[in-house]
């Protein structure tokens, strides 16, 4: 019996379990499920799956949804099947983007398709009456600050007919991480050690308990246990990894999608070759059969109409990469290097052996690149197009900077470590001196560096905001929260949505990325044909 609340390190300075570790920690005490419910998010979700399924786990989905009147008010949803997690995502994307939200009103819509768990006396006398009985339950915890809430929770659940579940939040491994805890909230409250409100941190106790841990503490309410094998039980989602959720290109009435790209490619091949060879039309034809048998047609239409309303704009953009091996690119102007003359392998490009879809990348210029991306989300509309989040994680400098700020160094005093340390791993942080020249003056066997690096070696790698690809945009045929939550990047104010999984994690769910990037050069060529056509 493990812990359903659990928060990894993608609640992003929330919780410091690596999901690595929580994978292990399952398989070393011999659990058949491992479930997480990071606040507010499903960053982590995708590649949790994954790493559950490979390793014979069953993975439970959820997450935790706060009330952004009252921090400490929170629900927890697990999804019982695919439609559950869906629902999930847009029940995340509405508390990340939407003002008004109420958690109360939204939990009073929540459908079959989630169990919902919550500690929240206030919450559980409004739901008990609106949500279907067998899908709600009252989270009994045993920390010391909520055991006179948890008598009045299990009186209420008692006298109203309502299920109950063992409960011990999980937020850091091991007791001796509470300190790293601790650190990860005093960076994102912008505090020190010395001014964190209790408040704002959990209970010593929330580390992952071993399921003999658990038993103890729960052996006097078996009840509470049982309730979380029937959770487990009925919670059974498919996310059909690496299964491609191919856009639909937008066609009039009785089009087909793949007459409709050989009739552009073909005459494409006319405007390309005054002369058309047997050899081109020979390559052309199987270019196409190949992009019809792996299902891209619709992909290969999409970046077509992108390229065609961008230069009916009067844009310069090219297209660079792998796509230039293929004749198809070259007769829908994606590209503009011969693949026939110069000799190249449509097989680098796409194979019928590929697995993953083709990737062209599609370059514009730094003034015109946001012009075109509107037209995208215009013409696929705002509710099946997002921009991919790619998650910015701790590496050396940052880690010092930060932790060294919870410790309650001044800025004068970071700034004279920090400007030596080289842009690494956090984790080379003791070896600085030994393995980077710039880096030779730097000691930390003194107090309070010691410690600092000891715990700023601990944050390599994990995430601490979102911020936007380079160039990455999803289209999708369905809505876009029916697989991946969105939220604002870093910046809110710029108002840029992304999606809560990155780059890795999206491909893997099947969704398809197309890369709009920023080219400085080519603006600078805009602003010169421009100057002579002045002068």
């Amino acid at each position: 019996m493990l812990a359903l609340h659990v928060h990894s390190n993608y609640s992003l300075l929330e919780g410091t379990i690596t999901i690595d570790a929580l994978i292990n920690f399952a398989l070393k005490h011999k659990s058949d499920y491992v479930a997480l419910t990071d606040t507010n998010s499903m960053a982590g979700l995708i590649q949790f799956f994954d790493k559950a399924k490979y390793n014979s786990l069953k993975p439970l989905l959820g997450t935790y949804i706060d009330n952004p009147t009252d921090t400490n008010e929170y629900i927890l949803l697990f999804a019982k099947n695919n439609s559950g997690y869906s629902e999930i995502c847009k029940i995340i994307t509405e508390r990340k983007l939407d003002e008004k939200f109420s958690l109360e009103e939204r939990a009073k819509n929540i459908s079959d398709n989630l169990f919902v768990v919550t500690p929240s006396l206030r919450l559980i006398k409004t739901l008990h009456k609106a949500l279907n009985l067998n899908n709600l339950f009252v989270e009994l915890l045993l920390a010391e600050n909520k055991k006179r809430n948890t008598r009045k929770l299990y009186e209420f659940a008692k006298q109203n007919g309502i299920k109950f579940i063992a409960s011990n939040p999980a937020y850091f491994e091991r007791k001796e991480d509470y300190k790293l805890y601790k650190t990860v909230r005093a960076i994102k409250l912008n505090s020190t050690f010395e001014n964190i409100d209790n408040h704002n941190l959990t209970d010593k106790g929330n580390y992952l308990q071993t399921p003999e841990e658990i038993k103890t503490l729960w052996k006097k309410l078996p009840e509470a246990l049982n309730n979380v094998k029937y959770i487990v039980n009925n919670c059974n989602v498919d996310l059909r990894l690496n299964e491609y959720k191919f856009p639909y290109y937008k066609l009039k009435p009785n089009e087909d999608a793949f007459t409709l790209l050989w009739n552009i490619c073909f005459k494409g091949l006319e405007k390309r070759y005054k002369t058309i060879t047997r050899k081109a039309e020979e390559r052309l034809r199987y270019e196409l059969d190949v992009i019809n048998q792996l299902n891209f047609t619709d992909y290969f239409l999409i970046v077509w109409d992108i390229l065609k309303e961008a230069k009916r704009r009067g844009m310069i953009t090219v297209g660079r990469g792998s796509a230039a091996n293929s004749l198809v690119s070259y007769c829908l102007g994606f590209t503009e290097v011969d693949p026939i003359k110069h000799n190249l392998y449509f097989e680098r490009f796409l194979n019928k052996g590929r697995k993953s879809p083709p990737d062209v990348d599609l370059d514009f210029s730094w003034k015109e690149r946001d012009e075109i991306i509107k037209y995208i989300f215009d013409k696929y509309g705002y509710g099946n197009v997002a921009m991919i989040s790619t998650t910015v994680t701790f590496r050396a400098r940052s880690a010092f900077r930060e932790t060294a700020k919870v410790f309650g160094v001044s800025q004068n005093e970071i700034s004279k470590y920090s400007k030596f340390i080289p842009w690494t791993s956090a984790k080379n942080l003791r070896t600085l001196s030994e393995k980077f020249p710039e880096a030779k003056s730097l000691s930390f066997k003194n107090e309070p560096w010691k410690s600092i690096v000891e715990i700023a070696q601990q944050l390599a790698g994990f995430p601490r905001h979102l911020s936007i690809h380079p160039g990455g945009i999803i289209i999708t045929n369905k809505p876009i929260t029916n697989y991946v939550a969105l939220e604002y990047a870093k910046n809110k104010g710029l108002g840029l949505i992304v999606t809560q999984p990155d780059m890795y994690s999206t491909e893997k769910l099947g969704l398809i990325k197309i890369d709009i990037l920023s080219q400085r050069a080519l603006g600078v060529l805009r602003d010169t044909v421009e100057s002579i056509e002045k002068n």
